[in-house]
C-alpha cells in the first residue's frame, strides 16, 4: 500500500500521468555508463548524473556519455556537505540510482526523491555485504554468487531488497572475469527492470535475514599474502579473488611477485616449490596440489607478464621455494 502512495506523491499533479521516472544517477566506469544508456533508452528523463572527480588522463565512461548526452554532470569529492543534498533536492527527481558507488551516500540524500534511492550491490544480500563482495566470494570457495538491487538504508548494504539473481561462479573465474563476463551485464539489466518495477508500482521491499549476513573488508595487500602450505584449492582462490586486484604476493628471495591467472594442478613437492617454468606459466607446489599461473608482477613493476617469464628474470629455476 505505502509502494502505491509513494507513486501517488510523484504523479498526482502530472496531467500526463507520466510513466517514466525522472531521475538522478550516481556511479562511475562502465557499470553506470551502461545503466545510463538504458535509462535513455527506455524513456526516463536522467535530471543529472553524479560522477568522483577527475583522476586519470580519460574521462569517467559516465561523464563522457552524460556530456555527449547533454546531461549535466557533477562531481562533488563527497556526498555528505548539505549542499549536495540541496543541489539534488532541487531537481526533485522521482528516483536516485546508485550505480557502482564507492563513497558512502547519506540517508539526508537517499530520502530526496518522492520514490526514494535503490542500488546495485554485486552479491546475493546478505552474504557478502561491504565494498569487495567479487574478491571475497571467490576468495572464500563459492560455488555462485549474485546481484542485487536493493533499498538503501543508514547501514553497509541492508536495506530491504528488490530484486536478485543468482550467478554461477565457474572453477577458473577470476574477480575480474567474474564482474565483466557475467555481472556487469546482468547488473545492468536487473536495475533497469527494478526500474520498471519501480514505475508499475510493483517494486517489493524484501527485509534482508541477518542471521545470514555476512561482511567482509575491503581487499587490501594484508588479505593477499600467500601460505604455500595451504590446500592447492585455498591458494587457487585466494589468487583468482585478488585478480586483477590487489594481486595476491608471495616472497621470491628477496623480491616480491604478484601472481594471476590461476588454474589448478597436479605435483607433489615442498609447498612452495616451482615444479615447472615454461610456455610462459609456471607450477608452484602447495598443500596437497600445486596451482598454474599464467601471469605474474615483479613488484616495483607496473608490466605484468608470463609468468616463467617474470619467474626468470628473477634468478629463480625449477626447485627453487617461493614464501
Amino acid at each position: 500500500m505505502a509502494l502505491f502512495y509513494g507513486a501517488a506523491l510523484c504523479y498526482a499533479d502530472d496531467p500526463r500521468g507520466k510513466m517514466t521516472l525522472d531521475v538522478v544517477l550516481i556511479g562511475q566506469a562502465v557499470f553506470a555508463e551502461r545503466v545510463l544508456r538504458g535509462l535513455m533508452a527506455r524513456g526516463d528523463a536522467v535530471l543529472a548524473v553524479y560522477c568522483p572527480p577527475d583522476g586519470g588522463a580519460q574521462p569517467d565512461p559516465l561523464k563522457q556519455l552524460a556530456l555527449e548526452s547533454g546531461i549535466p554532470c557533477r562531481q562533488p569529492p563527497s556526498y555528505k556537505p548539505d549542499a549536495v543534498r540541496a543541489e539534488i533536492a532541487t531537481l526533485k527527481p522521482d528516483l536516485l540510482i546508485l550505480a557502482y558507488v564507492t563513497k558512502i551516500v547519506p540517508l539526508a540524500v537517499l530520502t530526496v526523491p518522492c520514490h526514494g534511492s535503490i542500488c546495485f550491490h554485486p552479491s546475493l544480500l546478505p552474504r557478502h555485504r561491504g565494498g569487495s563482495a567479487i574478491n571475497w566470494a571467490l576468495i572464500r570457495g563459492d560455488p555462485e554468487t549474485g546481484i542485487s538491487v536493493f533499498w538503501p538504508d543508514a547501514g553497509i548494504d541492508t536495506g530491504p531488497v528488490l530484486l536478485q539473481r543468482k550467478i554461477p561462479i565457474d572453477p577458473d573465474d577470476s574477480t575480474g572475469s567474474l564482474y565483466y563476463r557475467r555481472i556487469l551485464p546482468a547488473g545492468v539489466d536487473l536495475v533497469l527492470e527494478s526500474v520498471a518495477l519501480i514505475e508499475a508500482g510493483r517494486a517489493p521491499r524484501v527485509m534482508q535475514d541477518e542471521r545470514l549476513a555476512t561482511y567482509e573488508p575491503l581487499c587490501r595487500d594484508e588479505h593477499a599474502a600467500l601460505d604455500w602450505n595451504q590446500a592447492a584449492a585455498t591458494v587457487h582462490d585466494l589468487i583468482r579473488g585478488c585478480d586483477p586486484q590487489p594481486g595476491a604476493h608471495t616472497l621470491a628471495g628477496s623480491s616480491r611477485l604478484r601472481l594471476y591467472e590461476s588454474r589448478r594442478a597436479g605435483g607433489d613437492a615442498a609447498p612452495g616449490t616451482i615444479l615447472t617454468l615454461g610456455g610462459g606459466e609456471m607450477v608452484v607446489a602447495a598443500g596437497n596440489g600445486a596451482v598454474r599461473l599464467g601471469r605474474a608482477r615483479v613488484e616495483g613493476s607496473r608490466e605484468k607478464r608470463p609468468a616463467a617469464e617474470a619467474a626468470a628474470s628473477l634468478g629463480l629455476s625449477v626447485g627453487d621455494r617461493l614464501g
